[in-house]
C-alpha cells in the first residue's frame, strides 16, 4: 500500500524496512531534513563520526563483520567527496554499502551553488551503481533498488544523491517488494562446466584450492561447503588476504596465505600445481606476480559470480559463473555421485612435496635482546586473544602483512582489512564499525603509527559511543613498507619514509579520555597486552618495535612464485635491482 510522506521521512522509513539498525554519518546543510527525521525515531542508531572517510570505513567494518550492508549518510560537496576513498576501497574489496549523499536543490544543480559537486559524476567510477533522484515519488523505489544492487551478485557500494528539495517534498512511498528488480545476477553454475571440473579433480596429481573474499561474501553456508570439500578431497588450500577465515587456519590442509608476502609453501604449491581451482578470487596482481610465470603448468578453473572477472587477468580453462555457495553445493553433489574419486597416489606425493616446503618454516624469527620484534608482538597477541570472541581490523603496511601471517582465523567475517586499494587509515574507523555491530566482542585494530594517524580523530567517536576498541600500534617510527622497498629497490635512499614529529600516544589517548599503554621491553609485553584486553574502554597501545625489520617472505616485483625471498636472503645475496633481480 502506498503512503504519502516527505522524501526525508521516506529515507528513514526505507532504512527501517530494509532492516538497517545502524547508520554512520556526519550532518550538513544538504541533509538536515533527513537528520531531522533521524532525530524523531528510535529504530536506527546513528553514529556520529569525525570525518566522512571514517564513516565509510566504519560502515565497511560493520558490513564485513556482519554480512549486512553498511549504511552511510553525508552531506553534499565535501561530505560526498570525502567519502570517495571509502567507496573505492569498498568497490575493490566487494563490500556492500549504501551511501546517501545530500545535494543542492534540483533547480540549483549546475549553478556552482554552495557545497555543490557533481557527486554522481565523481562517484560513477568508484561505485557499483549510483543514482541522482530528482522526483520524490521515485525515491522509495530507488532506495529499495539500491539495497538490492549492493547485496546481490558481486557485492559493492552504491550511492544515492538526493537534492534538498526532494527531501522536503511529499511523495508516494511503498514498502519493498521481493524480486521486482531487473538486476538478477546468475547464481547457479553451468552443470556441464561443474562436471568438467569434477573430472579434472578426479585425475589431478597436484591440485590446489585458491580461495578469496568471494567465499566469505557468499555467506556462512559457502564457508561450510568449502570446508567439507577440502576435508573430503584432501586437497591443499590457500587463500588471498581477503579470504582469510573461510577455511580454518588450524586445518591440516591449510597452507596459509599466498601472494607477495604469502607463505613459501602456498606460493610454491601455486607455482607447481597441475590443477588450480580459484574460488571467489580475482587474480589480483599482489597474488599473481608476473603474469607469464603464474602457475605455468596448471589447468585453471575459476568460480566467480562476476562474469567480468573471469579471463580478465588470467586465461581460464574451466570458467564457472555463479555464486560460490550454489556452485560448491552442486560441485560436491556431482563429485559424490561419481564415487568421490581422487588420484590418491598423486595426492600422496604432492603432500610429501608440500611438507618439504613447509619444513622451510618461512615465518621463523628470533626474538632476542630488549627490542620487540613485530613478529613477536603479533605472536603474543595471537596467543593471548585467540580464545576470545575476537575481531581483527588492520591499517595498511608491514603490520598488515605480519598480522595476516601470524594471526589465525578460524571463522569467516573475523578479519577486516583493506586489500585492493590498500587504504591507510582504514583500520581504526573499521574497528568502530565492527564494535558497533558486536558490542560484547573483543575488537582489535592492528596498526602502524603512520596509518593510524590518518584517521586518529575517530578516537572522539569511540569515546562518545563507549566503544572499547583496542588500537594495537606497531610503532617503528617509519613508513615501514615504503622504507622496506627503499632499502631493497632504491639503494637505501630513505626519501620521506619516517616522521620526526610523532605524538606521545599515551598522552594522546589520555587527552581523549581513553587508556594509553606503552611497551618497549619484550619481558613486559604479555602483561601489557592483558592490561589492554581487560580495560573496559578504548585503548591506544603504543608497542615500540624494531625500526628496520623487513617483512618476509616476499616475491620481488617481476618475479614468479618460486623465486621468493625468505628472511636473510637479501643480506646474503645482495640487494635487488629496480626490476626485481638480485644483485650479487
Amino acid at each position: 500500500m502506498k503512503r504519502q510522506m516527505t522524501g526525508a521521512k521516506m529515507i528513514v522509513q526505507a532504512l527501517i524496512d530494509q532492516g538497517v539498525d545502524t547508520v554512520f554519518g556526519y550532518p550538513g546543510g544538504a541533509v538536515l531534513p533527513i537528520y531531522d527525521e533521524v532525530f524523531q525515531q528510535n529504530s536506527i542508531k546513528h553514529v556520529l563520526v569525525r570525518h566522512e572517510q571514517g564513516a565509510v570505513h566504519a560502515a565497511e567494518g560493520y558490513a564485513r563483520s556482519t554480512g549486512k550492508p553498511g549504511v552511510v549518510l553525508v552531506t553534499s560537496g565535501p561530505g560526498a567527496t570525502n567519502a570517495v576513498t571509502g567507496l573505492t576501497d569498498a568497490l575493490l574489496d566487494s563490500i556492500p554499502l549504501v551511501v546517501l549523499t545530500g545535494q543542492v536543490p534540483t533547480f540549483m544543480i549546475g549553478s556552482d551553488a554552495f557545497q555543490e559537486a557533481d557527486t554522481v559524476g565523481i562517484t560513477r567510477p568508484c561505485t557499483k551503481h549510483n543514482w541522482l533522484v530528482k522526483e520524490t515519488d521515485n525515491l522509495g523505489a530507488t532506495l529499495h533498488e539500491a539495497f538490492h544492487v549492493a547485496t546481490h551478485g558481486r557485492p559493492g557500494p552504491v550511492l544515492i544523491d538526493i537534492p534538498k528539495d526532494v527531501q522536503f517534498a511529499t511523495g508516494s512511498y511503498e514498502s519493498p517488494k521481493p524480486s521486482t528488480s531487473r538486476y538478477q545476477p546468475q547464481v547457479k553454475g553451468n552443470m556441464e562446466e561443474i562436471t568438467e571440473l569434477v573430472a579434472a579433480m578426479e585425475t589431478a596429481k597436484r591440485p590446489i584450492f585458491y580461495t578469496g573474499g568471494g567465499v566469505i561474501n557468499s555467506g556462512p553456508a559457502a564457508s561450510q561447503l568449502l570446508r567439507e570439500l577440502v576435508d573430503a578431497t584432501g586437497f591443499p588450500i590457500t587463500s588471498t588476504l581477503m579470504g582469510l577465515g573461510a577455511y580454518p587456519a588450524s586445518g591440516d590442509k591449510w597452507l596459509g596465505m599466498l601472494g607477495m608476502h604469502g607463505l613459501y609453501e602456498a606460493n610454491m604449491a601455486m607455482h607447481d600445481c597441475d590443477l588450480m581451482i580459484n574460488i571467489g578470487a580475482r587474480f589480483d596482481d599482489r597474488i599473481t606476480g608476473v603474469i607469464d610465470s603464474f602457475s605455468p603448468k596448471s589447468t585453471k578453473a575459476h568460480i566467480d559470480i562476476d562474469p567480468s572477472s573471469i579471463n580478465k587477468v588470467i586465461r581460464i580453462d574451466i570458467p564457472i559463473v555463479g555464486d560460490v555457495g550454489h556452485v560448491l553445493e552442486d560441485l560436491l553433489k556431482v563429485w559424490k555421485s561419481r564415487g568421490r574419486k581422487t588420484n590418491s597416489e598423486g595426492l600422496a606425493k604432492w603432500w610429501s612435496k608440500i611438507e618439504e616446503w613447509r619444513a622451510k618454516d618461512c615465518l621463523k624469527f628470533t626474538q632476542s635482546g630488549k627490542v620487540i620484534k613485530p613478529q613477536h608482538a603479533l605472536t603474543r597477541l595471537e596467543a593471548l586473544t585467540k580464545d576470545h570472541d575476537r575481531y581483527i581490523t588492520t591499517e595498511v603496511g608491514q603490520h598488515q602483512m605480519w598480522a595476516a601471517q601470524y594471526l589465525g582465523f578460524e571463522e569467516p567475517n573475523r578479519w577486516m582489512t583493506s586489500g585492493g586499494l590498500g587504504t591507510m587509515g582504514y583500520g581504526f574507523p573499521a574497528s568502530i564499525g565492527v564494535q558497533m555491530a558486536h558490542p560484547e566482542s573483543l575488537v582489535i585494530n592492528v596498526a602502524g603509527e603512520a596509518s593510524w594517524l590518518m584517521n586518529m580523530q575517530e578516537m572522539g567517536t569511540a569515546m562518545q559511543f563507549g566503544l572499547p576498541v583496542k588500537q594495537f600500534i606497531l610503532n617503528n617510527e617509519r613508513l615501514g613498507m615504503v622504507r622496506q622497498w627503499q632499502e631493497l629497490l632504491h639503494g637505501e635512499r630513505y626519501s620521506q619514509s619516517w616522521s620526526e614529529a610523532l605524538p606521545d600516544f599515551v598522552k594522546l589517548a589520555e587527552a581523549f579520555g581513553a587508556k594509553g599503554i606503552i611497551c618497549s621491553d619484550p619481558d613486559d609485553l604479555d602483561d601489557a597486552i592483558m592490561e589492554m584486553i581487560n580495560y573496559d574502554g578504548p585503548v591506544i597501545f603504543d608497542c615500540l618495535v624494531e625500526k628496520h625489520e623487513n617483512c618476509f617472505p616476499m616475491i620481488p616485483s617481476g618475479k614468479a612464485h618460486n623465486e621468493m625471498l625468505l628472511p636473510g636472503d637479501h643480506e646474503t645475496q645482495g640487494v635487488i635491482d629496480a626490476k626485481g633481480s638480485v644483485l650479487v
